[in-house]
C-alpha cells in the first residue's frame, strides 16, 4: 500500500477534531445553562443531548469516510 491512502485516511479523520470540539461546546453550554437556570433542567438537557447526537453523528461520518478510502 502506498502512501496515498494513509495520508487522505488521516486528512479525513480531521472532521473528528471539529466533532469533539463542538461536543465540549455542548456540554459546557449546559453547564453555563444550568448554572444561570437550574429549574429548566429537563428542556436543557434534551436540547444538549439532541446536540450531541447530530455532532457525533458528524464524527461517525467522517470515521467511515477515512475507512472508505483506507479500505477501498
Amino acid at each position: 500500500m502506498t502512501l496515498g491512502p494513509k495520508l487522505g485516511a488521516g486528512i479525513a479523520t480531521v472532521g473528528m477534531c471539529g466533532a469533539g470540539i463542538g461536543i465540549g461546546l455542548i456540554f459546557s453550554a449546559l453547564i453555563l445553562g444550568l448554572a444561570r437556570n437550574p429549574g429548566i433542567k429537563n428542556e436543557l438537557f434534551r436540547f444538549a443531548i439532541l446536540g450531541f447526537a447530530l455532532t457525533e453523528a458528524i464524527a461517525l461520518f467522517s470515521l467511515m469516510i477515512s475507512f472508505l478510502v483506507l479500505f477501498i
